[in-house]
């Protein structure tokens, strides 16, 4: 069963107290039919009409997408759901809580692709951002070429993007122009504000860094209620505590996102290994080849686990050819479990000639398995949608909408081995439980900016690894209880272990997760946020 919490009756015992403020106010109520329903938290704080029409607490707004999100573990119902006009209603709203007596809790929903119910607000409002986008109320996509001050004789492009717009609709906006971002997540049916309030990371962040990185500029609405424009020049202290800050300190209503030239085409390759110290030490010597300066790199790269509990190819892709399959699953049966790792390179019309040659450079020399090479050439736009195709087929099958009892950690580099020897080869295959995709890949800590508020190992290279389960609702709670024997032995062995996409139920925790960011972390939330309004489903400031 899903842990479900309502709001407390206690919410709505002064009901009649409302009422008879509300039509001592008004003078009559029908205007007010949609306000008198709410509690007086929400109801008292202010009559303005433009704010009280956009709320909705009805069953239908309550119990649909505002008290669920991907994860299907945990619904929180909140008080009312909030329908924006503009980015004015959102700042007016915050406002409005702000300068209350007693102050209701608020959380903005784009795509609600969390886990844990981050994106949720119980007993308080939630901003519905996907909304807002549908009815075209935001900043939308803008293209945007200008001159670069420090080229006399060159552009720089950017796109400026509402916090609501996905970023499949950046990808195809910014391709009418040629260009795209240089960083992105592995599904791109996600909203720009939800994915720079984590980090938004993939096979590209070796080379061009977490999506946070590419930003240049925000609109940012605050825990005050205040709209601010910030930059690293402008504001800068508000621009570092928004990027990867959970949704702590505002809501950002637009981001300016770098762009650079799109490639064409794609030359997309999985390799096999049966030796994970081969497998992590061919990944760490690919991502040491970096800059864009050096022709001779890759641009993306990942990692991931065949066993023979799971399919050979899953919803993230189907990859290897149908022929093949045998001869895999006869290698992961001797072996228990097998390493992906999957590399791409872009290329165009001016390197269509070289990009073979290239690519056999760089993998040269590699300990893969001989005979287990294997390679597609596809589009630029294919490569980076290659999720949505699995999406669809689990949707037609009623088996998206399902729980996904994720884990997502990041772990230094110095102990990744011991993580391997616990729990892949002990944790997972005891069990044997574990379906879904399992991604183990590295980063290169210089490519991410220590100011911003995202948390990584302090190791020059550390890896991610991502535990993608998806279950059933009856047995869920087996993957749960299997996330914290890994968490567990974590501890036990003294693996700095940071999650991704965190959930902790202690302040405790917290201050962990963040180390020596603590201090200024929570001092920035007193700054930006000091009556603890946004993002209460983190569970950061009121556990």
């Amino acid at each position: 069963m899903v842990a479900e919490n309502y709001p407390s009756p206690t919410y709505f015992i002064l009901l009649f107290i409302t009422i008879t403020r509300l039509i001592s106010t008004v003078g009559k109520t029908s205007q007010w039919t949609k306000a008198l329903s709410l509690p007086p938290e929400l109801a008292s704080v202010s009559l303005d009409d433009t704010i009280f029409c956009k709320l909705r607490d009805d069953p239908e707004a309550l119990q649909g997408r505002a008290s669920r999100d991907y994860g299907n573990l945990v619904r929180e119902v909140p008080l009312a759901v909030f329908h924006p006009a503009s980015a004015s209603d959102i700042a007016r709203l915050i406002k409005l809580s702000y300068n209350g007596s007693v102050p209701f809790k608020i959380a903005a929903r784009g795509q609600g692709h969390s886990t844990r119910g981050q994106a949720m607000a119980r007993e308080g409002v939630v901003v519905d951002m996907a909304g807002f986008r549908e009815r075209g109320n935001g900043v939308g996509i803008r293209v945007v070429s200008s001159v670069d001050p420090n080229n006399k004789n060159g552009y720089y492009y950017y796109a400026d993007v509402g916090g609501e717009q996905l970023w499949i609709d950046v990808l195809h906006a910014t391709l009418e122009h040629g260009l795209a971002p240089m960083s992105w997540t592995d599904y791109l049916y996600l909203t720009l504000g939800g994915t720079l309030s984590n980090a938004g990371i993939s096979g590209q962040t070796f080379r061009y860094g977490p999506q946070i990185t590419t930003v240049r500029e925000m609109d940012v609405i605050t825990g005050k209620g205040e709209f601010v424009t910030c930059s690293q020049q402008t504001n800068s202290e508000l621009f570092h505590a928004v990027l990867g800050g959970l949704g702590q300190f505002g809501i950002i209503t637009r981001a300016r996102i770098a762009l650079a030239p799109a490639p064409k085409r794609v030359k997309w390759v999985r390799l096999l290994y049966n030796d994970f110290s081969a497998f992590t030490k061919d990944q760490e010597q690919l991502i040491s080849i970096t800059g864009r300066k050096q022709n001779v790199s890759l641009d993306y790269l990942e990692g991931l686990l065949l066993m023979h509990q799971g399919p050979i190819n899953n919803w993230r892709s189907s990859f290897f050819p149908l022929a093949d399959h045998a001869r895999i699953i006869s290698l992961v049966t001797k072996h228990s479990v097998l390493y992906c790792l999957e590399v791409a390179k872009y290329y165009d019309g001016q390197n269509e000639n070289n990009v073979d040659k290239e690519l056999q450079v760089l993998l040269q020399g590699l300990s893969y398995i001989p005979g287990f090479y294997y390679e597609k050439d596809v589009s630029y736009f294919e490569f980076l949608n290659r999720v949505r195709s699995g999406e669809l087929k689990l949707q037609s099958q009623g088996l998206w909408d399902v729980p996904h009892p994720w884990l997502n950690l990041f772990i230094p580099k110095s102990q990744i081995m011991e993580f391997d020897s616990g729990v892949f080869k002990n944790i997972i295959l005891k069990r044997n439980i574990t379906t879904g995709p399992v991604l183990v890949y590295p980063m290169n800590r210089n490519k991410w900016d220590n100011r911003m508020s995202a948390s990584i190992p302090d190791e020059d290279i550390f890896y991610t690894v991502g535990f993608l389960h998806s279950s059933g609702f009856d047995n869920w709670k087996a993957y749960d209880a299997q996330n914290k024997e890994i968490l567990q032995f974590c501890n036990v062995a003294g693996i700095k272990v940071k999650q991704y996409l965190p959930h902790y139920r202690t302040q405790e925790d917290w201050a962990n997760h963040f180390g020596p960011k603590w201090r200024t972390f929570v001092e920035r939330k007193h700054q930006f946020d000091p009556r603890m309004i946004l993002s209460p489903g983190q569970r950061i400031f009121n556990n």
